[in-house]
């Protein structure tokens, strides 16, 4: 055995967080109890070499090495002891203090480590800095993290570190919501290096995506003899998490008794408390309230011993339990109780307006609370703090829920006058509140295009360093076999033509990734138009000040919008659920100009409405136009019909008629600014189809005629759609 005269262990720290407060005794107990991700790394201090196959202990039972470049990873917590062993150095022993990467240093006397190449060092130097670069600005800045990635993969570094960096991509992508982005990621990361961390996350971001088979599939891929226990855990909780989504009740039970039974015997706190809150939330959708509330009971004592945070979290959950449930006295006592958590968190950190543990929500669903007790005296109180909190941390979400409110209670408590001032107070957050909504869909528009941009840069760099790997590759091979150089040249030959393959298949993603930036574009285009139009329906009611048709409006409308928007990323969702949409979009139109037109959609008994797939929006602007541009003209009411028939065995025909004033008069009564809206809107929607029909082979069919030879000559759109 090598025989070393000193060591020594120096610790590097990167900044994690953008804001960093003074930790008070509750946020240090929830650090210590919370289990990361440590990474780190091994090498001589003055050779600047990495070890490879140290061995690297926690004192909970967790064990890894470190690879060649002398990097590991580990799941540890603040407080573990680490042991760092290699038979060429006495066994170190260090604390965990924090969530940092740990940086080992050995120094040594032997010469074999000068002979080792520094280039390797450099490059795996580079690595880690890029890589705990993008790791410090996951949270805060996506587009330098996704930088910073693309710097990392920029260096020589093996297929271990490519999966290393593109799973921290995948985080990125999971931190930012842009779940198909990740999921392609993770993959790339299981391509280069079969991870269960990985794959634990790519089953997680299936499940965001609201794939919950795939994600089941993904959990049950793993083999649990090589998981933690705390990866025990984290696949069980993840299976049920799957199986509730899909209602599939009692398996999503089984699995979460399952991590529960590992966690405890593992003394995993957490997870212990999350699960038994889960399993509460599954018998309460079951309708088991008594076993619901029994579990819950247990989690709430739990999260009490964990942290602050943790327990208005879970003060907040059993709330909602309650309210549920109509037990509105107990809701009220724990909502209470978590407003005085949530003041003790504030002194440490800020809570965002998107967190469901802000006090401006509590005291709103206390008020709202007191008022379906039909309390309207003692709820103003809490619903002008809701709304007062509000203004201040600028939440126009809960300001406009509770100044609806307010002005019911006043006006039920007798202060008409004040309840009236309310409403208007109402209708002018509701303004600012769509103004808001406006410019968040052009912020969210701007990240999705400096996200592709990016995530480009990244494939470019990837392609090219392939493509420059294998020229120095080929010209390596033809200096060191001259003799054969009839061979090397039909060996660069099959490798130009190997290479020209792949650019041919790459230039074909491009020309896909290409084509779904475009129906991006195309759909961020029509959602703004469609929103646009919808909300003059409700500036209309306003104006008139229809309190209760703008208040079923905004209602109906909301509903509508939220829909629009969950749809809005997919190139197809299922007719059925088209059909819902155009039946509240119609609703809305024909509740504005209800002496206009009647309408009636009618789908054909033998056409089964789930197997068919149709773009979102594609129907929308057609009745849109029959609508606007057709009916509202018509001197007497006239009818909307969309008819939805077979046409051949794997197709079906929509029809959407008027008996309007028709195309030629409509032109004729437009203004210039107009005719070229519609112009707009329409070849919109011929590009959509035009895209779609070249990545899914001809699936819609679009035809527009004049619907009957009358004066009111009416116009008859016909889309036709086959099955996948």
């Amino acid at each position: 055995m090598k025989t070393f005269k000193t060591y020594s262990i120096t610790l590097l720290f990167l900044l994690l967080g953008s804001f960093v407060f003074g930790q008070t005794n509750e946020r240090v107990k929830s650090e210590r109890d919370k289990i990361f991700n440590l990474r780190g790394s091994v090498y001589d201090e003055e050779s600047r070499e990495p070890y490879r196959g140290v061995e690297i202990l926690i004192n909970g039972g967790r064990y890894t090495t470190t690879d060649i470049n002398g990097n590991f990873n580990v799941n540890a917590k603040i407080g573990d002891e680490l042991i760092i062993r290699h038979k060429d150095f006495e066994t170190i022993f260090h604390t965990i203090e924090n969530t940092e990467r740990i940086t080992i240093k050995v120094r040594s006397d032997d010469d074999t480590w000068s002979s080792r190449k520094s280039k390797s060092y450099a490059a795996t130097k580079r690595f880690n800095q890029m890589i705990d670069s993008a790791d410090t600005y996951l949270k805060n800045d996506a587009e330098k993290s996704i930088k910073f990635i693309g710097d990392a993969l920029d260096v020589d570094i093996s297929s271990k570190q490519r999966a290393e960096a593109r799973e921290l991509l995948g985080d990125i992508y999971a931190h930012w919501k842009q779940y198909d982005l990740a999921i392609s990621e993770y993959k790339i990361s299981l391509q280069n290096a079969k991870t269960a961390s990985a794959n634990l996350k790519l089953a997680k971001a299936y499940f965001n995506d609201g794939d919950f088979q795939m994600s089941i599939s993904t959990y049950e891929s793993l083999n649990e003899k090589k998981l933690t226990n705390y990866e025990k855990t984290v696949l069980c909780e993840g299976i049920g998490d799957a199986y509730l989504k899909i209602k599939n009740i009692p398996k999503a039970i089984s699995f979460y008794e399952e991590g529960l039974e590992v966690a405890q015997k593992y003394l995993i706190a957490p997870k212990v408390t999350d699960l038994n809150s889960k399993i509460a939330k599954a018998y309460n959708e079951k309708g088991e309230k008594a076993k619901a509330k029994t579990y819950y009971s247990n989690s709430l004592n739990l999260a009490a011993k964990e942290n602050k945070k943790r327990a208005v979290e879970e003060q907040i959950e059993v709330a909602e339990f309650n309210s549920d449930n109509q037990d509105y006295e107990e809701e009220i006592v724990l909502r209470k109780q978590a407003i005085e958590g949530i003041k003790d968190i504030e002194k440490d950190s800020i809570i965002p307006n998107e967190s469901p543990i802000t006090s401006q929500k509590q005291n709103y669903k206390i008020g709202n609370a007191l008022i379906l007790q039909n309390n309207y005296a003692d709820a103003i109180p809490y619903l002008e703090e809701s709304r007062k909190e509000a203004d201040e941390k600028e939440d126009l979400v809960v300001k406009k829920d509770a100044t609806r409110r307010l002005s019911e209670a006043l006006i039920k408590t007798g202060e008409t006058d004040e309840g009236i001032a309310m409403m208007d107070n109402y209708k002018i957050v509701v303004d600012e509140l769509y103004a808001k909504k406006e410019q968040e869909i052009s912020r969210v528009a701007l990240f999705s295009r400096n996200i592709a941009e990016q995530k480009n840069r990244i494939t470019s760099l990837e392609s090219d360093r392939a493509l420059s790997k294998s020229k120095y590759e080929l010209t390596q091979e033809r200096n060191k076999s001259q003799q054969l150089i009839i061979y090397s040249l039909i060996g660069g030959v099959i490798l130009l033509l190997v290479t020209a393959y792949f650019m041919f298949k790459y230039i074909k993603q491009q020309k896909l990734a290409n084509n779904l930036l475009a129906l991006k574009s195309l759909r961020s285009q029509m959602n703004p138009h469609f929103i646009f139009n919808a909300l003059n329906s409700v500036n209309s009611f306003i104006a008139s000040n229809d309190e209760r048709t703008a208040n079923k409006y905004l209602s109906d409308f909301s509903h509508l919008m939220r829909s629009v928007l969950e749809n809005s990323e997919e190139d197809f969702i299922p007719l059925e659920k088209e059909i819902e949409l155009l039946d509240l979009y119609t609703k809305l139109e024909h509740f504005r100009f209800q002496d206009k037109f009647d309408y009636s959609i009618e789908v054909d008994e033998t056409i089964d409405v789930e197997e068919f797939q149709i773009p979102p929006m594609l129907l929308q602007p057609y009745i849109e136009n029959a609508v606007w541009h057709g009916l509202r003209y018509k001197t007497e009411k006239g009818h909307l019909n969309i008819a939805i028939k077979p046409k051949a065995k794997d197709e079906i025909t929509i029809t959407i008629s008027d008996d309007g004033i028709g195309r030629e008069r409509s032109k004729a009564l437009k203004t210039n600014n107009q005719k070229k809206q519609n112009s707009k809107g329409m070849n919109n929607i011929k590009k959509r189809v035009a895209i779609l029909n070249e990545m899914y082979k001809d699936k819609v069919d679009v035809t527009i005629e004049d619907f009957q030879d009358l004066k009111d000559v009416g116009t008859k759109v016909a889309v036709t759609l086959k099955k996948d």
